[in-house]
């Protein structure tokens, strides 16, 4: 971990951590090569140099996994193969974002997000 995502972490309240720490976890274990640094104010992982998932926490305590093509706009991809149980919101053809509300609810989906990161890796390349 570099100094700017220790900084970032203990910064946080310790239930948003727990749920930041997990989907760190997550995005680790579908994205081995993924590349972390904090970025937008939030930990950012990179795959090939290029951003694909950031975390973020929202203003009432939730935090998100927002799926991403970095701060371009790119062509769209098929996210029905992307997001096989529709478990994203999809405000934009390339950007993804998934809320959880409490360290259960990340818990809960792990298989599937382990899963959602991966294709969506493979996808947006």
């Amino acid at each position: 971990m570099t100094s700017g995502i220790d900084s970032y972490l203990n910064d946080l309240a310790p239930d948003a951590r727990q749920m930041i720490d997990a989907l760190r976890t997550i995005v680790r274990t579908a994205l081995p090569d993924a590349v972390e640094t904090i970025k937008w104010n939030a930990p950012s992982f990179a795959v090939d140099g290029e951003d694909r998932v950031t975390l973020g926490l929202g203003r009432k305590g939730e935090a998100r996994l927002v799926l991403h093509r970095g701060a371009t706009r790119r062509a769209s991809i098929d996210l029905t193969a992307v997001d096989q149980t529709a478990l994203a919101s999809w405000p934009a053809p390339d950007r993804g974002v998934v809320t959880f509300r409490d360290l259960e609810a990340v818990h809960a989906r792990q298989a599937e997000l382990i899963g959602l990161c991966s294709r969506w890796a493979i996808a947006a390349a």
